[in-house]
């Protein structure tokens, strides 16, 4: 099952608070790409969200700057997810309902990246280690 609800939108205070608790200071640009990156249901590419924040005033550059802030803040992690291309997404503690351990489904027709629950695949512990990260690619419902 893919995750596809959108998570409710969070309050300045709340994003605010969340800045100042990852020692970045609450700036426009910055409270306004993290309540973008709050409001997707899957990672997204800075060539997406900031065509998605160009009507707000944010250009690619500062898009891609507090993405970077943000990532290196542990406020979002960075992944590649095979094809080059940096995604963000929140982490874990920063959204609950999106869980702190899951992963990622790609679509190899259309490219469409999509989160699945962590209950998902089971991981369990390794012999030879610890895993980070799983992807999974097939096709996604639309292009099956």
């Amino acid at each position: 099952m893919v995750r596809t609800e959108t998570p409710a939108e969070p309050d300045l205070r709340t994003l605010q608070a969340q800045l100042r608790g990852a020692g970045l200071r609450s700036t426009g640009p910055r409270v306004t790409v993290l309540r973008a990156m709050q409001r997707r249901a899957a990672p997204v590419t800075h060539g997406e969200l900031a065509a998605e924040l160009m009507p707000e005033g944010l250009d690619r550059a500062t898009v891609y700057r507090n993405l970077t802030d943000l990532a290196e803040a542990g406020l979002l992690t960075r992944t590649d997810l095979g094809d080059h291309v940096w995604r963000f997404e929140l982490k874990g503690e920063a959204d609950a309902a999106h869980g702190k351990d899951h992963m990622h489904f790609v679509c190899r027709d259309c490219g469409t990246v999509s989160c699945l629950p962590g209950d998902s695949v089971p991981m369990t512990p390794l012999a030879v280690g610890r895993v980070e990260e799983v992807l999974l690619k097939g096709l996604c419902n639309d292009c099956d």
